[in-house]
């Protein structure tokens, strides 16, 4: 059987991309998304999608690239710069050798945690802001272990598309997947996504879902101008919202058989 997930990342990522992805999924065709737990309003953001739309999946943007960390500055001091926030993607890779897994282990947990006490449930899956947590096999590692204890699902980006950063730890995925068999999507797909979110680029990629379970990254929501000014990429989550909205997407996964699923049902 051909299964579908159509998961938006950075639910919480503001109180309005929020409201798009959780619209999305009622009038939609989004299944799944992933929350990120160190945002002040993503919590509250989170009861309101486990009353308003009980059947989207929702999982944990593991964080470590944006923002503030749920735990102090002094318990993560390797992930944080002297402000106390994370840094950003360049930083980010740049300072990966002097990261200490320990600390990112126990910021990842607490941010679970609080996506625990928040939905009242553990998350349906695990992937990452950035894909951050597979930019080193000891992030992986982290991550996978963190996947086992709370027994849930992973994305797993290798399985159709290498990027540079990712490289290394892709030579490594195989073995690290063999230690932890976790479950996964069979078949990633990232092309839907900036100048590539369009009608077509979609068309296409469910024209192309296989045998199996394929996860659709996408990242929708409504854009107040102020976003606008904290997020590069802004204006173009409103239009994924329109395209995923479009029934005619849902008229072509009918036609062509597929279900459309969430991690939970792997």
């Amino acid at each position: 059987m051909k299964k579908l997930i159509i998961n938006s990342d950075d639910y919480g990522r503001s109180p309005e991309i929020s409201e798009g992805i959780r619209l999305a999924h009622r009038h939609g065709v989004v299944t799944s998304t992933t929350c990120m737990m160190n945002i002040p309003t993503t919590a509250d953001d989170v009861r309101l999608a486990v009353k308003e739309t009980p059947t989207l999946g929702l999982g944990v943007h593991l964080v470590l690239t944006m923002g503030k960390p749920v735990l102090k500055h002094e318990a993560v001091k390797s992930v944080t710069d002297a402000n106390g926030d994370f840094f950003k993607y360049t930083p980010f890779i740049e300072n990966i050798p002097n990261l200490k897994i320990e600390e990112v282990k126990a910021e990842w947990r607490a941010q679970i945690e609080a996506f625990v006490t928040a939905a009242g449930k553990k998350p349906d899956h695990l992937d990452s802001h950035h894909h951050s947590s597979y930019f080193a096999p000891e992030l992986f590692r982290a991550m996978l272990e963190l996947a086992k204890e709370y027994n849930c699902p992973i994305r797993y980006p290798f399985a159709n598309r290498i990027s540079g950063e990712l490289s290394e730890t892709y030579k490594q995925s195989p073995a690290l997947l063999k230690e932890f068999a976790p479950k996964h999507p069979d078949v990633f797909f990232v092309d839907f996504y900036d100048k590539q979110a369009t009608t077509d680029v979609l068309t296409e990629l469910i024209l192309n879902v296989g045998e199996g379970t394929t996860e659709l990254m996408c990242h929708v929501g409504f854009v107040p101008d102020a976003f606008t000014k904290e997020s590069i990429y802004n204006k173009p989550r409103q239009r994924e919202l329109g395209i995923m909205l479009d029934p005619a997407a849902r008229t072509l996964i009918e036609k062509l058989g597929i279900k459309l699923i969430t991690f939970a049902e792997l």
